[in-house]
């Protein structure tokens, strides 16, 4: 018999994928595409790619494929079994992470009602960034962290050294958010100093990347690069006036609630680690799932706690924990394998792949051959696995790669901002592809552009329609 645990993954992977239509939406980033590419350029090669192959404008520049563990396992899935095993492989980390979400809720001794009471602000916080990009493989990691921080034992003996320097050094290659690591291990050191070992372990290990020391350095100055964030939509803030988002204001204030409630039953490290993400999610919508994956477990202990020392709801209490009981002896894990396979049987009748409405998938064939093509990054990382890599964009969404000046003349053209017609006249295009709202659309007509190919997502240009 399944646990809850395992009964809320199966849940998940079926909504994700099918309900909340994933074998569509995960790919509405087009980041998808150049992933998925560069993984097989790094299977078929055995080597990382150390510059540019997919650029037009930088081509042959220095490129860190800082994910790149990722995408070779996404690479190869696409090689084996195309978008519909690509579409299950990020399905199945989604529900992985609500799994060892639950694991988190009984390590911190959260009640269990109450932790399936949270499972709707867990799914509704986090499927803003439910894609078939590595920062969800990166969840993974990150709830992992903080089970083993709740969960691990002194002495700090080689058994934990060694864990700790497997874990985080496969961390760093498989997505950058392996710096909160040491982060975690410091937190905890508050209570139990012996993370400190943990907190040097975790910060040195991660080490062991094909980049070494430079990954760091490339990650810190990219996410300490303030003005090169502000053009990238999701490190803003969320908007919480959006319809629907009364779960995702719900979600932040039981995190912050709950990080207060941690400091007065004495869990100084579960109120720190709430405040920094609490301020990392108002600050940044990349982090609201984070709240949603770390803050939630933490406050329903916090609750749990607090109601325990108080006498409150002795009978829910009692009855929750019979409950408890009772899933523990439970696991359900060998239904894994039945799942996964209806679940890839079923993604072979729909129509997985990239969105027709968000990406040029018809317009692609009537672009020429050897086109000088500007596109917005929006469509950039689609015509990359479109091609296969082998057409050179001007844009895709690598904001690392192409650095804040580059951003800032793109911007300037798309908003048809004074000043843009000599930036656009220097990269001598031959053909525009644009969504078809694009205000760049008719300042192109007016300068004698004309449109050769328009369907319902995008427009194809060129001087004077040739």
């Amino acid at each position: 018999m399944p646990d809850v645990a395992l009964v809320a993954a199966g849940v998940t992977l079926f909504y994700c994928l099918f309900l909340f239509q994933g074998y569509r939406r995960l790919f509405r980033d087009a980041d998808a595409g150049w992933h998925i590419r560069a993984g097989e350029a790094i299977a078929a090669t055995g080597s990382l790619p150390r510059t540019d192959p997919y650029s037009l404008t930088k081509s042959g520049q220095p490129w860190f494929a800082w994910e790149w563990g990722t995408d070779l396992v996404v690479g190869a899935i696409q090689r084996v079994s195309g978008l519909p095993g690509v579409a299950l492989f990020y399905g199945t980390a989604i529900a992985a992470g609500v799994w060892l979400w639950f694991r988190l809720h009984w390590a911190v001794h959260g009640d269990f009602l109450l932790a399936c009471a949270m499972a709707p602000l867990l799914l509704s916080t986090c499927n803003i960034h439910w894609l078939a990009r590595p920062h969800v493989v990166g969840w993974l990691f990150l709830v992992g962290a903080v089970l083993y921080a709740e969960n691990a034992r002194p002495p700090f003996g080689w058994r934990h050294i060694l864990g700790v320097a497997a874990f985080t050094a496969l961390w760093a290659n498989m997505h950058a958010t392996f710096f909160f690591a040491p982060v975690i291990a410091l937190i905890y050191a508050v209570r139990k100093r012996w993370f400190l070992w943990a907190a040097v372990v975790a910060a040195i290990a991660p080490l062991a990347n094909p980049y070494g020391w430079r990954l760091y350095a490339h990650v810190f100055r990219y996410l300490t690069d303030s003005e090169l964030l502000s053009h990238i939509g999701e490190f803003q803030s969320f908007d919480f006036h959006t319809a629907g988002s009364s779960q995702i204001i719900a979600t932040v204030m039981l995190g912050i609630a709950g990080g207060a409630l941690a400091l007065a039953v004495g869990r100084p490290e579960h109120f720190t680690l709430a405040m920094l993400v609490s301020a990392m999610a108002l600050l940044s919508a990349r982090a609201l799932p984070l709240a949603a994956l770390l803050l939630l477990p933490l406050a329903n202990g916090a609750i749990t706690e607090t109601l325990r020392r108080a006498g409150r709801l002795k009978k829910w209490l009692a009855y929750s924990a019979r409950l408890r009981a009772l899933d523990s002896g439970m696991r359900g894990l060998v239904l894994v394998p039945a799942m996964l396979v209806i679940s890839f049987a079923l993604l072979q009748a729909m129509p997985t792949g990239f969105p027709p409405d968000q990406f040029p998938v018809e317009a692609y064939s009537r672009i020429p051959a050897g086109a000088r093509l500007f596109a917005p990054d929006k469509f950039g990382g689609y015509l990359i696995y479109r091609s296969r890599g082998t057409f050179k964009v001007f844009f895709d969404g690598r904001s690392d790669f192409y650095g804040t000046a580059f951003l800032k003349q793109y911007s300037r053209m798309v908003q048809v901002r004074p000043g843009w017609r000599a930036i656009w006249d220097s990269f001598h295009f031959t053909h525009a592809l644009l969504p078809n709202d694009y205000p760049l659309i008719p300042a192109l007509e007016q300068m004698g552009w004309r449109e050769i190919y328009r369907d319902g997502t995008a427009t194809l240009l060129a001087p004077g329609g040739s």
